[in-house]
């Protein structure tokens, strides 16, 4: 959002701001996906720290990142907004209460309903 080449305001920012979510998690998801599996060692194996990357294990992925969609959408639009700005645009709760003309304290608050909404749906999945 904040390399946008032209300056005008956005219509539907919560769309806009989904949008930008949803393009970053496939991102993330499709590049997780893509990385070769690096040849395990006694530490790994003994840890459980090698992940296996079969089909189930990508449709399980590919269900997950479907909840946490529709998790992002099932937020306030505010709270949405906090949320990705803190995640994707990597801001800090100062600058995202001084874009968003609200307290830390108020983006402490959406941070929290966000993460605890995002965390009860993935239990719940």
């Amino acid at each position: 959002m904040a390399r946008r080449a032209d300056h005008e305001p956005v219509e539907a920012a919560g769309g806009y701001v989904f949008a930008i979510a949803n393009s970053v998690l496939a991102d993330s998801f499709r590049r997780n996906a893509r990385q070769l599996p690096s040849a395990p060692n006694d530490v790994d194996t003994k840890l459980g720290g090698v992940e296996e990357r079969s089909p189930e294990r990508f449709l399980l992925g590919r269900e997950e990142l479907s909840v946490i969609e529709q998790a992002l959408r099932e937020l306030p639009e505010r709270t949405r907004f906090a949320f990705a700005l803190n995640r994707f645009e990597e801001l800090s709760y100062p600058e995202i209460a001084r874009r968003l003309g609200i307290s830390v304290s108020a983006v402490e608050k959406h941070m929290m309903r966000a993460l605890a909404h995002l965390a009860r749906r993935r239990r719940d999945s």
